[in-house]
This record gives C-alpha cells, sequence and structure tokens, in this order.
C-alpha cells in the first residue's frame, strides 16, 4: 500500500514548512513504513543553512524519519486522530550529507509499543548511501 501526500496529511498534523515526508511507497500500519523526502532548494532552511553550500540539518532528518514513523503508528484505527510527540533521540548517527537534488529515502520500523509509549529504528538513505540512522522514542497523545 502507498499513500500520496494528501493522505498522508489525512494521518499527522503537520504542515508546510515542517511536513517532512513527500510520499509514503510502503506500509504496514504500526509495524513499518518505508516513504521518501524530496530535498529541494527551495526550502525555506537553506537560505541560511548555509548560504553558498545548502546542506539539510541532520535534525531535520531525524524529524523526517519521526514523521514517518507517526505515520506507520497513527494508521491504525485507535491512534486516529491522535499526535506523535518525540519524546528522545538515540545512536543517532550521521553519515553522509543531503543536500537539494538529493532524494531522502526513509525506513523505519516501529519495534516496541507500551501504552501510548513506542520505539522505532529508522535510517535514511540517498541513493542506497547510509545519511542517518537512529532510534527514536515517541509519545502518542
Amino acid at each position: 500500500m502507498s499513500l500520496s501526500i494528501e493522505q498522508i496529511m489525512e494521518i499527522i498534523p503537520h504542515r508546510y514548512p515542517m511536513l517532512l515526508v513527500d510520499r509514503v511507497e510502503e506500509i504496514e500500519p504500526g509495524k513499518r513504513a518505508v516513504g521518501y523526502k524530496n530535498v529541494t532548494f527551495n526550502e525555506q532552511i537553506f537560505q541560511g543553512h548555509y548560504p553558498g553550500k545548502p546542506i539539510m540539518p541532520g535534525v531535520l532528518m531525524i524529524e523526517a524519519l519521526a514523521q514517518l514513523g507517526g505515520v506507520a503508528i497513527l494508521s491504525l484505527d485507535k491512534y486516529k486522530g491522535k499526535k506523535p510527540i518525540l519524546g528522545a533521540v538515540k545512536n543517532a548517527k550521521f553519515r553522509r550529507m543531503v543536500v537539494p537534488g538529493d532524494v531522502l529515502k526513509l525506513e523505519i520500523e516501529i519495534v516496541k509499543v507500551k501504552g501510548p509509549a513506542g520505539i522505532g529504528k529508522g535510517i535514511a538513505t540517498v541513493n542506497g548511501e547510509k545519511a542517518v540512522e537512529a532510534e527514536i522514542t515517541f509519545m502518542i497523545v
């Protein structure tokens, strides 16, 4: 199952300029998802990060993974209409710069859910090359 940007916006509350998932290619609700962020020079962040050498901030790559995790978990009927809140980031490793023109492939696996909290393991790649990986803790409110 894949999701368009319109379907993504029905699931998570994020909107421009903070919506960082453009398309979901695969989803197993409550378990895992694969999606994409198309990185373009038109994004506001590149006006200052950095002029003349635009680089996507690592925290936004983590946020994109967290949003994809939100899509995966909020796709379950029992969480419809809720909001995913970032609780913690562990073992984040940044391996490659991401620049305008790159397509960031996002993959998240929900490894634990207990009550309103859970943990996802995410990885983002560009052309098969690892850009970032992290363990993300979230709350559902």
